[in-house]
């Protein structure tokens, strides 16, 4: 586990309401037009905080350019690539906002007093950690279903407000507070599943996730770029899961029917070795995270935790042969045809 968020770095921005962090690696017309979305809200005080993390010289410099003596905005420009936790560990930790908003680099807010509406909402609900927006296509404002992270007998209530047991990383809100209180990102998963490993810490701290669908964002969701599954992506997927799962203190027999489901699932994708190499890194970084007893006490469900992910997931998960043909034996979203 990270250090707490703030430890090792000192504060350097402004009291505000809202703390805005955008990850930035190339893909530079979109970054701008992500800036500019979080520089256009209105209605509360807010910083946008860009951290790059090793984007191309040429796109690093028009960043560069574009964030020089703007009001309200930081570029923080790193050398290397610490994938989604990471970076967005680094780029919440100097910022004093009362919560912390993030938004994909290939994302807008829709509306410019989304971020004051969340706020609102955070602060007139003390338990309430995280916020998980709509998000919907750019192009046609139909919603993204490769950012849908619930299960999906939920789909149909998109546009409603309910108690979640995650959010999705395009665009959140998130109480500062809460984030520190629970020790911040796991740095180690690197990419996927990071914000629900956050928000089993939230539930087992007594706190609620919710899904606002009023709460929207645009994400340019395009045919070109869709997932490799070929490549890593499901290694860290399968691997990110089973040591979330462990760290929860789900027992062996468990962990090996869901890992035998990812191998079964990968082969029917073309990525079965992806989560065959994926089970003895999980293993490992499960020894190291076992050396720290506290951030293991973090993990610890209890009754209300237990009853409140039951409630909020596995009530809509269906039977299990719905469960093997919608989460097993299905496609992987946006999967590249090789």
């Amino acid at each position: 586990m990270p250090p707490s968020p703030g430890q090792g770095a000192a504060r350097t921005g402004p009291a505000v309401d809202a703390d805005i962090v955008i990850l930035s690696l190339d893909r530079i017309e979109d970054t701008l037009a992500a800036i500019t979305s979080a520089l256009d809200q209105v209605g509360i005080t807010r910083h946008v905080w860009v951290a790059d993390q090793g984007s191309k010289p040429e796109n690093l410099a028009r960043l560069t350019a574009f964030c020089a003596g703007r009001e309200g905005l930081t570029l923080l420009a790193f050398p290397d690539n610490r994938g989604v936790a990471g970076g967005r560990n680094r780029a919440i930790a100097p910022g004093r906002g009362r919560h912390v908003f993030a938004l994909d680099n290939d994302a807008e807010f829709d509306g410019n007093d989304l971020v004051a509406r969340a706020v609102a909402a955070l602060d007139a609900e003390p338990s309430l950690a995280a916020i998980a927006f709509r998000i919907l296509r750019f192009g046609d404002r139909e919603d993204d279903l490769s950012s849908w992270g619930y299960p999906p007998a939920l789909l149909p209530r998109a546009g409603d407000t309910f108690d979640a047991c995650t959010f999705v990383g395009a665009g959140h809100a998130i109480r500062r507070s809460a984030f520190e209180a629970v020790g911040g990102y796991d740095d180690a998963l690197h990419f996927t599943w990071e914000e629900f490993d956050l928000s089993l810490r939230f539930i087992a701290a007594g706190m609620t996730v919710r899904y606002r669908g009023d709460m929207r964002i645009l994400h340019k969701v395009s045919p070109e770029r869709r997932f490799d599954w070929g490549g890593t992506r499901w290694f860290y997927h399968v691997r990110n899961r089973l040591y979330i799962e462990a760290k929860t203190g789900t027992g062996a027999a468990r962990l090996a029917l869901r890992w035998l489901a990812y191998v079964v699932k990968g082969a029917v994708n073309g990525a079965g070795r992806q989560a065959l190499r994926a089970l003895p890194e999980a293993r490992r970084m499960l020894r190291q995270f076992r050396n720290d007893a506290e951030a293991v006490a973090r993990y610890r469900l209890d009754d209300a935790a237990r009853a409140y992910l039951a409630r909020n997931d596995a009530a809509h998960r269906g039977t299990l042969a719905d469960r093997l043909r919608r989460e097993v034996f299905a496609a992987l979203p946006g999967r590249t045809k090789r």
